[in-house]
């Protein structure tokens, strides 16, 4: 067995399930779910009318790096969404449909990391855990940023040393941020990929929340139109993460696609003919309706506003928490450790939540995430409001 296996630690729900072994929650009170993030807003019928308006599809082996249709949809929508000229983006070359974005996020990293000694993955802290599973799988070391709050929840890269640059081959960026909504502005990109031309590694931005943003006149930047920005018109050293999941309500459709640099790509689609991943037609076909459509993540996005606007007035005066930039994530602050708030607002309130320490690793001696927790407005509008108001009686009982 390959080794790196044992250096895997257990997923957050795993260690959720075990947290709460034994504890028995009210029967009067049903269960409300704020721990994982699957949006539970209905997915548009245009959507699910592609797929089964395409069923023939399922007749054929879909190619990997899917089609033009597909590719040419995905290439209008980064031209209009970041800004980019059309005649930078090339549907052959520079874009990839892959199957939800969390496998590609993993196989990424197994594709473009040389397991030379000292190599290492930059990843925020905290993260989402596929950035670490990748990390050792690829055979490389995980080195994390802690972004905590005095720095907006955002990785202070200045202060990472010269000699962790050195080593890295490839930076994991999150924007906006799971779990902390964050979004990183586009001048700190930039300085990225000034670091990324001067030590060569690769930066991976996952911007499945970009759509969720909560200011319609703010929404956040991509690495893609960082590098445009600074001329750097081939996307060089830059790849960008997108899903359907979020932003369509879809995260059973497992659609979504890579983008940049032609040359890691190229190398990319190569890794994947070889893994076996390629998009189904019918899938495709749904794809390219949602790539195509706009209307359905702008009521997506108020949906969210309204259940943010509703859990943080019935909560700021009792807890902290705050508005996020984006994504449908509150960050919030507990009173106690959050395992053990965990445990009690399962126990009293029927509600789960995911504690921080949980989403974060522990560095010398300090982790970001302690006495936090995640909390995923991703229910309806009344179910969130009624785990609020009950939050609410816990905190003030």
């Amino acid at each position: 067995m390959n080794p790196n296996l044992n250096k895997l630690q257990p997923y957050p729900f795993e260690r959720i399930r075990i947290l709460k072994e034994g504890i028995i929650p009210p029967e009067d009170k049903k269960l409300i779910s704020l721990s994982i993030g699957e949006p539970k807003h209905t997915c548009p019928d245009f959507i699910t009318k592609a797929v089964s308006d395409n069923l023939v599809g399922f007749q054929q082996y879909p190619l990997t790096k899917g089609s033009d249709a597909l590719r040419s949809s995905i290439a209008q929508w980064l031209v209009k969404r970041f800004q980019l000229r059309a005649d930078n983006i090339d549907p052959i070359h520079n874009i990839l449909p892959v199957n939800g974005t969390r496998e590609a996020l993993f196989s990424f990293a197994q594709c473009v990391v040389n397991p030379i000694e000292n190599a290492k993955v930059l990843t925020p802290n905290p993260f989402y855990q596929i950035y670490e599973g990748a990390a050792f799988l690829a055979g490389a070391e995980p080195y994390y940023l802690p972004c905590e709050e005095g720095n907006s929840f955002l990785p202070d890269y200045s202060s990472v040393p010269e000699s962790v640059w050195q080593d890295c081959q490839l930076l994991y960026v999150c924007s906006p941020a799971n779990p902390t909504g964050a979004v990183t502005p586009i001048e700190d990109l930039k300085y990225l990929l000034i670091l990324a031309e001067k030590y060569d590694f690769i930066i991976a931005s996952d911007e499945c929340y970009s759509e969720l943003y909560l200011d319609e006149s703010a929404p956040p930047p991509s690495l893609l139109e960082a590098a445009q920005a600074m001329g750097n018109d081939s996307f060089k050293r830059c790849v960008v993460f997108h899903s359907l999941s979020k932003r369509s309500n879809a995260p059973g459709l497992r659609s979504g696609f890579v983008a940049g640099d032609a040359e890691v790509l190229a190398q990319f689609l190569l890794y994947r003919t070889y893994h076996g991943c390629a998009m189904s037609s019918p899938i495709q076909q749904a794809s390219i309706a949602a790539w195509s459509d706009e209307q359905h993540v702008f009521d997506n996005r108020e949906q969210y506003r309204l259940k943010f606007a509703s859990v943080i007035e019935i909560l700021s005066d009792v807890m902290e928490v705050t508005q996020p930039e984006a994504s449908f994530y509150l960050w919030a602050k507990t009173p106690m450790s959050d395992e053990l708030f965990t445990q009690q607002i399962y126990q009293q309130q029927h509600i789960d939540v995911v504690p921080g320490q949980y989403l974060s690793r522990s560095i010398d001696g300090k982790n970001p995430g302690e006495n936090r927790i995640r909390m995923a407005l991703v229910a309806p509008l009344k179910d969130c409001t009624e785990a609020a108001l009950r939050i609410r009686a816990f905190l003030t009982h």
